[in-house]
């Protein structure tokens, strides 16, 4: 609900003011004010698709698998949307999670306010956060602010609400020229973090909303308690003032590309070199090689990177950046889920539980690996097949990983070569120890791994 105290309302409309002239000069400037949550500092995320979830598709039958999920190594369980769905215009039998009809409200199909805070309550007890979806871009054609605020949306020539993009056939867009649709905005995001305590947002096509905008969201927030924010979307500007993470799409985009054959680890190490000179070196970056929308608009891990889904589901897990976990990832899923319907995930047993195991305990705990300032950079392994051979190592304190993997369909025969290889560690999937030299020539299956330790 809008907040009905006129003065403080005021107050708010006329900060916002100077915000939106002065936006140009916010873009300009190269160092950040945001301060991440220090519980975000070691932390690997989890995307939780409620409705695919269990055959109910209620928060209730999630909680249950809470447990599993800390076993798993998860620090920040990301809901997608929990509002009303709205019904004008429906797209399938059950709707886009991203057609919200209601901010102040829960989708009574997942089930009660109570019941989403039991959620969150629990998961804190485990030691986990939570974020929630939001979508700031568009809402449902009938969303209540349809009829209390019309004026908060975007019309076309003929004075009709419209979509932001003409296949979004059933959300209507937001026009952020309104002051007042900032100060609604931002107040129902603070009513989610009192009425259930959640930890912070992840927010949808932020890059099609105005980057004041989130800048004020952030500042007005983090007076409630420490949040995190994370952007769907890719750009330093992202970084300033408002979000601590943002998707790393282009890395995300090169690797299928390697996969297919039409990239190759020389393009991959020409983005890394490139991304440290853009980006802050406090800035997360999002690693993945799933999410809602690849899964279900680009087919499962297996139709985009086939026997090298492992491969790269390892380097997402030790480069620079935070780890993304997809629902049914662990599980091996093979299939798209349906974005507008039921569909629940089938869950059997897999290696990737394993995998994903081990990695998200070695982020834990291993300040090589944590992320932004508090963990190590990376630094390239040259090797006499660059075209095909990635090698890392990244080193903190006295924490060290080195990492190396065959981007390639090929076996290869490879020598390292870096004055600092060598050492003893424990190699990560077996637990051997194995003493490493400064040169040394190492044999790498097709697509093949190996992570060091220390």
């Amino acid at each position: 609900m809008i907040n009905k105290n006129f003065n403080r309302l005021l107050i708010r409309i006329i900060i916002l003011i100077p915000l939106i002239l002065f936006s140009a000069q916010t873009y300009s400037q190269t160092t950040t004010t945001v301060k991440h949550p220090d519980w975000s500092k070691n932390a690997a995320i989890y995307e939780v698709n409620i409705r695919q979830f269990t055959p109910e598709g209620t928060f209730r039958a999630f909680e249950k698998h809470l447990p599993e999920l800390k076993n798993l190594g998860v620090d920040i369980l990301w809901l997608m949307p929990i509002n009303p769905i709205g019904k004008v215009n429906r797209k399938g039998s059950l709707g886009s999670y991203y057609s919200i009809s209601d901010y102040n409200a829960v989708n009574p199909e997942f089930g009660t306010l109570n019941d989403l805070k039991k959620l969150v309550n629990e998961a804190h007890k485990l030691g986990m956060k939570v974020i929630i979806d939001w979508v700031a871009n568009h809402s449902s054609w009938d969303n209540v602010w349809t009829k209390t605020h019309p004026d908060f949306y975007s019309r076309d020539d003929k004075g009709n609400f419209k979509p932001p993009v003409d296949d979004w056939t059933d959300v209507i867009g937001f026009n952020y020229n309104h002051p007042k649709l900032w100060i609604a905005m931002e107040n129902a995001m603070e009513y989610w973090i009192k009425e259930c305590d959640i930890d912070g947002f992840r927010c949808d096509v932020a890059g099609m909303v105005q980057m004041p905008f989130w800048n004020f969201a952030r500042k007005e927030l983090i007076k409630l308690k420490p949040i995190f924010m994370l952007a769907e979307a890719e750009g330093i500007r992202f970084h300033k003032h408002a979000f601590d993470m943002t998707y790393a799409w282009e890395f995300h985009n090169i690797t299928k590309e390697i996969y297919s054959g039409k990239q190759n680890v020389l393009d991959l190490r020409n983005y890394l070199a490139k991304e440290e000179k853009d980006y802050n070196s406090d800035a997360y970056r999002m690693m993945f090689t799933s999410n809602h929308d690849e899964n279900s608009w680009k087919g499962s891990v297996f139709e985009r990177y086939g026997i090298a889904a492992k491969t790269f589901a390892v380097l997402c897990g030790v480069v620079k950046g935070m780890p993304l976990i997809y629902s049914g990832q662990e599980s091996g899923m093979d299939k798209s889920l349906r974005f507008f319907d039921k569909d629940t995930i089938d869950w059997k047993k897999s290696d990737f539980r394993k995998i994903y195991t081990v990695l998200d305990d070695l982020k834990n705990t291993n300040k090589a690996l944590w992320n932004g300032n508090y963990g190590g950079e990376m630094q390239l392994i040259n090797t006499d097949n660059e075209k095909s051979v990635f090698a890392i190592y990244r080193e903190k304190d006295k924490n060290k990983i080195v990492a190396i993997f065959n981007l390639s369909p090929d076996e290869i025969e490879t020598t390292l070569d870096s004055e600092s290889l060598k050492g003893n560690y424990k190699e990560l999937f077996s637990g051997k120890s194995v003493s490493l030299m400064n040169k040394m020539t190492k044999k790498l299956k097709p697509w093949g791994y190996s992570v060091y330790y220390r």
